[in-house]
Formats: C-alpha cells, sequence, structure tokens
C-alpha cells in the first residue's frame, strides 16, 4: 500500500521533532554538572560544577558523589556558601611598564603589560586586555640584501653612491638607525653556476669585463650607523654571473635571519630589503645540484661571511622561511623590477609582515621605496603568539582599532593605519579544556616590534580545601584522613565514616538486596558497605530503588529547574508547585492596575484564566460589553443638543457633566458618533480620581460644517482631476497625430522622383501614329 504524499510530510515532521526534544535534552545534559566522588575530578568536570565540603552535608545512605552539583543547587540543599568549594580562574599582572609618550625616554615602551599570570579553571575562559601604542622615533636596523648577478649591475652603481641618503632617510624616521649590507648570487655548482675554471675565475659574458667569482651568499657589511664605512664597503663590491635566470635567494635571506650576531640585529624593528630582477629557487630545485638535505636553519657563514655549505643544504622553502622571519621578527621588503612583481606579491601573500614594491631599471628609486614600505609596514600592527599552544588551550583575538572591530581571530589581532601616538587594544581570551601537565608560557608579540608580552599559564585542578584532617573523629573515631568533607579510611576499614571493620562483617551483601533478590547489589544503583547501601546520586532510598533522574520534566530541565527529583517525584521549591515544579506561584504577570485580573477571573500559574464571558490576557474585556464610546454616547448628545433616545429624561438618567465646545481639535482618542438628525458629533471621555465622569463635546454645527466642508472638497477634487485627466489625455493625443502626419508628409516628399532619370522606366502609355493621317 502506497503511503500518500501527506502522510510522509506528517511522519518526517514527527521524526524531526522527536529529534530536536532528543538533542535538547542531550546537550542539557551534556552543559550540566553531574556528580563525580572527588572534588578535585568535580572542578575538572565542567566549570559550572562545584563541591560541597560540609561535613553533615551528605545523609546516611547517600554517596560523597552527591557533594558535587552546581553552586545553586547546594545552597538550596543546604550547604552553607563558606563551605562550598567553587573554583574560578584567576590573572595577576607582574609586570606594566607605562607606554611612552615620548622619544626622550631612555627605553620605549609600546607594549604594555609585559607580563601576566593566569589561573585557568578547566572550561572556563579568562580575558585579558593588551594596549599598543606606536611610538615616534622607534629604532630600525636595515640590511640591504643585493643580487649581484650580472643583470644588476647598473644598480650596483647607483646603490654604491647612496649610503648617505639612504641612512638620511631612516634618520628622519627615527633617532637611531644602522644600516648593513650583504650579497647573493646562486648555488656554486652546476647547473646554477659555471664551474669551467675560466669562467669561475670570470663569469662575465664578455672577456673584457671584470666579474668576481660565483658565490651563494656573503655577508659583507654588520649593521652600522657610519655611512661612509657603508659606501666604502659596498664600493668594492663588484659584479658576478650565474648560468639560469632564478637566483639563490632563499638561502640569502634564510642565512641574514639565522646569523643575528654576525649581522648585528638588536631587538628593533628589523628590515630585510631583498633587490632583484630575477626569480628565486625554492626548496626541491638543490637536488639538481646534489644539494639533498632539507635546509636546517643554521647559520653557515665562515671568517669571510660567506656561506660555506650551500652544496650541501637544498633551499628553504616558503614556509620555512616564513616561519623564522617571523621568528626573529624580522620584515622583508622586496624591491624588485616590474616584470617580477606578480611573482613576489604572491610570494608576500604567505610571509607575513611582507611587502613589495616596484624597484626602477637602475635602483635610482630604492631610498623612497624603502620609506614608502616603512611606512606601510609600520601602520599595520598584528598581534600574535609566537609558538604552538599547549594542548587543549585555545586563544582568540578581538582587535578593537578605533574606528573598526573585528572578534574572535584564532591567528591573531589586527589593526590597520594606524598612527603615530595612537592606542589600539588588543582583547586576548584564552581558554584550557583540559589540566596542563604543568607551568606553562606563551609569547605575544607585535610583528615587527621588538617587545614581547610573557603571559604564565596554569591550570586550577586541585582542590585546596583546608580542612585536611589526619586520623580525624569525624571518621568513625581517627580511623581515618579527612579532605574536603570526605573520609580516607586505613586499611581494615570502610564506609563512608570507616565505621565497619570488615574483620567483623558477616555476609554484607544480604543486607544490600531484598529476600530472595539475586539481582545486582543495591538495585545497581549504588554499593554495598558495612551491609548498607550508598546509592549513587541519581538514586535513594535503603536499597536504592528510587530513581531520582525519573520525574518529569519541563523545557528539557527535570522538574523544570524549579525543585528536585525524589524518587520519582517532583519537590518543588517554595514559589513554585505542579507535577513537574512549572507553576509559578506569582501573581506580578495576572495584576493590572493594582488588581488580580481585572476582578474577572482566578491567577492560576501566574496566568489569568477569566470568568464565562470575558476574556483577554487581564480578563479587561467581555463579549457583550459596551465600549466607553458606546455606554456615553447617548447622555452626550442628549445633555449637549436635546435629542437622542433621552431627551425626554435626560437630566435624571445621565450624571456625567457635559461642557459643549465651540471648536477644538479632534484626534484619535476622541468618541465619533452620529447624533438623531443624521449629523456627526465627537465627543471627549475624562475621568478624575473620584471616579466622575467630564463630556467634552464638538459643537455639531461645527462637525456638520467641517463634514459638508470635507465633501466638498473631495467631490471638487475628484472633479478636477478628471479634467486634468481628460486634457491631458486629448494634449498628448493631439501632439502624437501632429508628429504622425509630419513624418507621412516627409516620406511622401521623398518618395518622389524623376521619371526621365530612370533607365528603367518604361511608361505605361503607348503612342501610336497613323501615317494616313494628313493632318
Amino acid at each position: 500500500m502506497t503511503m500518500p504524499p501527506l502522510g510522509w510530510t506528517a511522519m518526517l515532521w514527527s521524526l524531526l521533532v522527536l529529534w530536536t526534544v532528543t538533542c535538547g535534552e542531550k546537550t542539557s545534559d551534556l552543559d550540566s554538572c553531574s556528580p563525580h566522588p572527588s572534588c578535585d575530578e568535580c572542578i575538572q568536570s565542567h566549570p559550572t560544577c562545584a563541591w560541597c565540603k560540609q561535613l553533615d552535608f551528605v545523609q546516611w545512605g547517600e554517596s560523597d558523589a552527591g557533594r558535587c552539583a552546581s553552586r545553586q543547587e547546594l545552597e538550596s540543599r543546604g550547604c552553607h556558601p563558606s563551605e562550598i568549594m567553587d573554583l574560578h580562574g584567576k590573572q595577576h599582572i607582574l609586570e606594566n611598564r607605562p607606554l611612552s609618550n615620548s622619544t626622550q625616554q631612555q627605553t620605549i615602551t609600546q607594549l604594555a603589560p609585559q607580563k601576566i599570570a593566569l589561573q585557568l579553571r578547566p572550561g572556563e575562559e579568562q580575558s585579558f586586555t593588551v594596549n599598543f601604542k606606536r611610538a615616534e622615533g622607534y629604532p630600525v636596523d636595515l640590511y640591504y640584501l643585493m643580487d649581484l648577478s650580472y643583470s644588476m649591475k647598473d644598480d650596483l652603481e647607483n646603490i654604491k653612491k647612496l649610503g648617505s641618503d639612504l641612512l638620511a632617510a631612516l634618520r628622519n624616521i627615527t633617532t637611531s638607525a644602522k644600516i648593513g649590507f650583504g650579497s647573493f648570487i646562486d648555488k656554486t655548482v652546476l647547473p646554477y653556476v659555471s664551474t669551467a675554471p675560466s669562467k669561475w675565475q670570470n663569469p662575465c659574458p664578455h672577456v673584457k669585463e671584470s666579474c668576481q667569482s660565483p658565490f651563494s651568499y656573503q655577508h659583507v657589511l654588520p649593521l652600522t650607523d657610519n655611512a661612509s664605512e657603508f659606501e666604502s664597503r659596498v664600493s668594492q663590491q663588484r659584479i658576478s654571473g650565474n648560468l639560469d635566470d632564478a637566483e639563490g635567494g632563499f638561502d640569502a635571506i634564510m642565512q641574514a635571519a639565522i646569523c643575528k650576531e654576525q649581522i648585528g640585529w638588536r631587538d628593533v624593528t628589523k628590515l630585510l630589503v631583498f633587490t632583484s630582477d630575477g626569480a628565486f629557487h625554492m626548496a626541491g630545485d638543490g637536488k639538481l645540484g646534489g644539494a639533498y638535505m632539507p635546509n636546517d636553519g643554521h647559520c653557515h657563514l665562515d671568517a669571510n661571511g660567506l656561506y660555506t655549505k650551500n652544496h650541501l643544504y637544498d633551499y628553504p622553502s616558503v614556509g620555512h622561511l616564513a616561519e623564522v622571519l617571523s621568528e626573529s621578527n624580522i620584515q622583508p621588503i622586496f624591491a624588485v623590477t616590474g616584470s617580477r612583481l606578480p611573482m613576489y606579491e604572491e610570494l608576500s601573500k604567505l610571509i607575513p609582515k611582507s611587502v613589495v614594491g616596484e624597484l626602477k631599471e637602475d635602483s635610482s628609486n630604492i631610498v623612497q621605496l624603502i620609506v614608502d614600505s616603512y611606512n606601510s609596514l609600520s601602520s599595520t600592527v598584528n598581534l600574535e603568539h609566537t609558538s604552538d599552544l599547549p594542548p587543549g588551550v585555545s586563544i582568540a583575538y578581538d582587535s578593537h582599532c578605533g574606528d573598526s572591530e573585528t572578534y574572535g581571530h584564532t591567528e591573531g589581532g589586527e589593526c590597520f593605519g594606524v598612527h603615530i601616538n595612537q592606542l589600539v587594544q588588543f582583547t586576548v581570551r584564552i581558554k584550557a579544556t583540559t589540566c596542563l601537565p604543568g607551568p606553562q608560557e606563551i609569547v605575544l608579540r607585535v610583528l615587527g616590534v621588538g617587545e614581547e608580552l610573557q603571559v604564565e599559564l596554569e591550570t586550577a585542578c586541585e582542590c585546596q580545601c583546608g580542612d585536611t584532617q589526619l586520623y580525624a573523629d569525624h571518621c568513625s573515631g581517627g580511623y581515618g584522613n579527612l579532605t574536603c568533607g570526605v573520609c580516607c579510611c586505613q586499611d581494615g576499614h570502610v564506609g563512608r565514616l570507616c565505621e565497619c571493620n570488615q574483620e567483623e562483617l558477616v555476609d554484607p551483601e544480604a543486607m544490600c538486596r531484598d529476600v530472595n533478590d539475586t539481582g545486582p547489589l543495591c538495585s545497581g544503583k549504588g554499593q554495598c558497605v558495612c551491609g548498607k547501601c550508598q546509592c549513587h546520586a541519581t538514586a535513594s532510598g535503603p536499597l536504592c530503588k528510587c530513581d531520582n533522574t525519573a520525574c518529569e520534566r519541563h523545557n528539557g530541565q527535570l522538574c523544570g529547574g524549579n525543585g528536585q527529583c525524589r524518587c520519582g517525584n517532583c519537590e518543588c521549591d517554595g514559589n513554585h508547585t505542579g507535577s513537574t515544579c512549572d507553576c509559578s506561584l506569582d501573581t506580578s504577570g495576572c495584576t493590572w492596575d493594582g488588581t488580580v485580573c481585572s476582578g474577572h477571573g482566578r491567577c492560576i500559574c501566574n496566568r489569568c484564566q477569566c470568568d464565562t464571558g470575558w476574556f483577554d490576557s487581564h480578563c479587561s474585556r467581555c463579549a457583550n460589553c459596551q465600549t466607553p464610546c458606546e455606554e456615553h454616547r447617548v447622555c452626550a448628545e442628549c445633555k449637549a443638543f436635546g435629542t437622542g433616545l433621552l431627551s425626554v429624561d435626560c437630566s435624571s438618567t445621565c450624571n456625567q457633566t457635559v461642557r459643549v465646545l465651540a471648536a477644538s481639535t479632534v484626534n484619535e482618542k476622541w468618541c465619533q458618533a452620529k447624533a438623531e438628525d443624521g449629523s456627526l458629533f465627537a465627543f471627549f471621555i475624562e475621568k478624575d480620581e473620584a471616579g466622575k465622569v467630564t463630556l467634552l463635546v464638538n459643537s455639531k454645527s461645527e462637525n456638520t460644517k467641517k463634514t459638508f466642508q470635507v465633501a466638498l472638497g473631495l467631490a471638487l477634487g475628484l472633479v478636477i482631476l478628471g479634467l486634468c485627466i481628460i486634457v491631458g489625455y486629448r494634449v498628448v493625443v493631439d501632439v502624437y497625430d501632429r508628429r504622425e502626419f509630419n513624418r507621412f508628409e516627409k516620406e511622401c516628399q521623398s518618395a518622389k522622383w524623376n521619371e526621365m532619370s530612370n533607365p528603367l522606366f518604361r511608361s505605361a502609355t503607348t503612342t501610336i501614329m497613323n501615317p494616313r493621317y494628313n493632318n
């Protein structure tokens, strides 16, 4: 039998509702606290869990796991607030130097705080604010890394003269600037360079030119503030050459970033200017020359600054290079010619805090390019963590950049277009889902700035209850040690209070079952201790037969969250009642103007149940009741105009005070009514505190006159509108007809042509001459 489509729809809808309810109940259970036998396990299980260490909190027959619940539940069950262990995360700022306001200070501080200690409870988030203010004149280290292949010959001649200009441009930005120089070509093996003796000595394409022997990378000048020394050392450099179009720039960048002592890097803004007009080799290309080992990321410079192991190690990968530059806090500036610009722009997307600029063929614009690139880099503020996070720890960044805000970025916070002395803030949110094995450290920093924020992390996973007693009297006179309200019994004693001697017990399990019952001990819902059942938190009773989770639910919660489930029945809080404790005894929702249900109903579960004939949320309306306008209409007419149904006995029947107004502004609060003669009038109802009613009535003549004026105005308006439409239509038709007639006349004139000038024309008339006709 085929089920009709409507049946399938109903079935699918029922399944969807059932699935939603089931998932909702599961989610509710997962998001709540469940019992655990110890304080440590309790606080680690869920951030809402708390532990009651009060000695008399657990009743006889109950398990100590019942001490683990939410703070609200523990207090409702009688645990004193001072006896509740409810750990929360803490934070303490260890170092917080103020941000610098002037470059005259000896130490410039742009990032605050500098050190903070966090204690995280598993599952609970901690947040703190990081401030950054871009300082004017922050020190800069600039290392110039140049391609010395033959195609860069004219560029080298210009660079030899730019030392003073470059340093002067940097000193316009900062009071402390240093510059260094290095050069690169490619790996010194085939197929990258020619190893023929003649080409090795002079790799220039023309014999008459003098070039130096090829090399991979050479560090020429450490960072210095001496412009003359820069020009002197650079002027000694000579051009070289290689075989292919790509260069070994990645090897040079790696060594320049790793060899910090040789280069002389300081903990300041570090810029690496990479100039080239060629492509680049990367990981895997080195295998063609026998360099099969992956780049090890170590410094291999000899006393002359040459990279000596270029023939052993492969080129670094882009990812490896980006990681090293980020760890070294170096910002690369790729100054390349126009033909290579797209390639390096794609490379820049993979390297954090890098920028690409177009270099003229002779490098004459290099100084301005560096200044523009520095301004672009320094106006972008990136806050991020420098290493992998400990297992179970997550971090998110909220950026507050003044005119824009972003939230929830996991890689780092970012602000663009930051001006000098502008303050930007980042909210860092850290969360641990598990207990950490020991103290951990996370380092946050702003890329390109030599300052760091150290975050010391530890998790709060152990209860410090402060009630530890050895051989405590509470544990049956000293047969156990007391910790967090729980007895840990000595050997030979058992029980929640160590009250039983195991040697004296005779068949204790028989007392934990019904007679002739072969089922599990304590109904499978507890433990048999000393011949008595200690029930789990979800059960109760002498043999744990009562299920404390079998109560009805409301909104996905046992007993609606307003009571406790005891043996399948809800024990409601004082302000609730009902089988699921869903009925509130409060009457605030039923009260209106100080009267419960307007006096026409009863308040049940904080909702009005109206008497017969009454309705509305507060029983204020009824089906046969007159509105105030209907109630006072007749009296308003008879007292104001002496007409209507009560005109004869108006004074005795109507006790309202009536005042007739010559003219008044009528709005939606006024009542509109029709008099006996068909005219309209309006009145307004006023009621004082004593209940006396006053009716303000508009003059009928005024209302009639106003009605007549409105009707006349509407009629005239319709007539005028109709005439305008007719006239407009006739004008449009007349204009259209005239245009069509003019177009017809033009076509007729253009259709006229000379018959004699048409060689194809043949007249339709034939003329015959009679030869015998004499005339």
